[in-house]
């Protein structure tokens, strides 16, 4: 199975992403996957990395007068390695890591209206600076924040290695936060671009290239619902494809939230997974047991 962790699985439970406090919760993560293990289950692992590309942004925001501001693909595959090391200590054991990348079009319709906030809020004035830099800045209610452009995965580019890695025995660590996002140029190279991968819609695509039975997508609540916030509100359990596309369809999802989770379960399922889950960290063992979540079978 291949289980995608969401941001609670990497910072406190109050969202603060201090050094321990990010080794703690993936500790704590890591006892829920080692269950699994310890259970007989083969465990990819992917996870989200938005605090922590979060926090790079603001670090080159501040030094950009005194150190050159690294490109976001770096921030990006700087995360995977520095999370991939805290679940490397956590599991012990066999576990490795691939720093990957993932293609995108560079046609993609998202870079040319970057929607995706990154960053903390900054002042008209302080956006503006960071715009001679090429960057793209958008007014908000709370004030200025840096967009950056959402392109759809078409490929995850070092899954040979995670699968080889499977073959020999390893938890493999891939694909976090989306993967680096990466174009084919003219002249057939690859080149990382300013952008970011939805990590759950990689995640569903990973999952399908290394033939991952069941995709588990860990996030903050422990199943999806019909009318979340409202009092008509309904946990969904088990469900077809077909019935979660109709609910999808009628606005049951938001796109900041579980919209994205919803879509990666059913493009998992439609693709030929056998399940997918979605369900709480807590969750993941006994909904892997079918006895919580929400499971998405064909």
């Amino acid at each position: 199975m291949l289980i995608a962790l969401g941001g609670n699985a990497m910072t406190a439970s109050d969202g603060s992403a201090s050094p321990g406090d990010q080794r703690r919760a993936v500790e704590g993560a890591m006892g829920h996957v080692a269950a699994l293990l310890a259970a007989g289950h083969q465990v990819v692992l992917t996870h989200g990395n938005g605090p922590q590309v979060g926090n790079l942004v603001l670090k080159n925001q501040l030094a950009a007068d005194v150190v050159p501001p690294v490109p976001l693909d770096w921030c990006g595959a700087q995360t995977q390695a520095t999370i991939g090391t805290l679940v490397l200590n956590a599991l012990e054991g066999r576990a490795a890591v691939v720093v990957t990348r993932t293609l995108v079009d560079p046609a993609d319709p998202a870079f040319a209206d970057p929607v995706k906030p990154i960053g903390r809020y900054f002042t008209e004035d302080e956006a503006r600076r960071f715009e001679v830099l090429g960057q793209t800045w958008r007014r908000f209610e709370r004030g200025w924040r840096r967009v950056v452009a959402s392109p759809e995965p078409l490929q995850i580019l070092d899954a040979p290695a995670v699968a080889a890695l499977m073959a020999a025995g390893f938890v493999v660590v891939a694909a976090g936060g989306g993967g680096v996002p990466v174009v084919r140029t003219p002249s057939g190279r690859l080149a990382g671009v300013e952008a970011v991968v939805d990590k759950d819609l990689a995640a569903a695509l990973l999952a399908r290239t290394v033939r991952a039975a069941t995709l588990v997508i860990a996030t903050d609540v422990p199943c999806a619902w019909t009318g979340f916030g409202t009092p008509a509100a309904r946990p969904i359990g088990a469900v077809t494809a077909a019935g979660l596309r109709e609910l999808q369809a009628a606005g049951h999802f938001a796109g900041g939230s579980m919209g994205p989770k919803v879509e990666a379960a059913l493009r998992f399922v439609e693709h030929g997974g056998d399940r997918a889950v979605i369900t709480s960290l807590e969750g993941i063992g006994a909904a892997v047991a079918g006895e919580t979540g929400t499971v998405v079978r064909k």
